[in-house]
């Protein structure tokens, strides 16, 4: 990822929550490339300008976003779920994260439907109108989806964790989220 000069540096394992922000903002900016060449470079053959950034875009989702639900199923969501039986703020966000699961199941099927569409434009000349529509629409779905998921999660979800977790949680959860990536603790 490139450096921007004056940018606040992404958070690190010490700052998990701080981590998933950082990734909502990565999720955001693919899906705004896959968004615009989805309309732009309709019914014809994408550029290799256009081309290269698809691709990254689609290998992000391929990778970082399934770790990033991985990170929120198994590391943040059951810690709040414990946190339920015994606190009264934390009960309140059951209702939420069941949703929010839901959103992660329809936002992979609508991904994979993608990464198809995409590699098939990217290895023949162009889609026809009908897959070019439906492109649009599912890369629409997504940006519907994660602007209300990515919402809940920075408005509600994360103050939540971040108010509710003791020191000794969000390190097991930096620890676990360093594991899910292979690297040494």
């Amino acid at each position: 990822m490139a450096v921007q000069i004056g940018a606040k540096p992404d958070a690190d394992f010490d700052n998990p929550i701080g981590m998933l922000k950082d990734c909502h903002r990565r999720v955001e900016r693919f899906l705004d490339i896959l968004q615009q060449a989805a309309r732009r470079a309709r019914g014809r053959t994408l550029n290799p300008e256009e081309t290269s950034a698809v691709q990254a875009a689609l290998v992000y989702f391929r990778s970082s976003g399934p770790r990033h639900s991985r990170d929120e199923e198994e590391s943040l969501f059951p810690r709040l779920r414990q946190l339920s039986q015994s606190n009264p703020q934390a009960q309140r966000l059951l209702t939420e994260i069941a949703r929010l699961e839901a959103d992660h199941k329809q936002a992979a099927e609508l991904h994979t439907e993608a990464d198809q569409l995409y590699m098939q434009w990217m290895t023949g000349s162009h889609l026809d109108t009908q897959q070019a529509a439906q492109l649009e629409f599912v890369t629409g779905e997504l940006s519907r989806i994660y602007s209300t998921h990515i919402a809940v999660e920075e408005g509600l979800i994360f103050p939540r964790a971040a108010e509710l977790f003791s020191r000794q949680q969000l390190t097991a959860m930096g620890r676990e989220f360093r594991e899910r990536r292979g690297l040494p603790g």
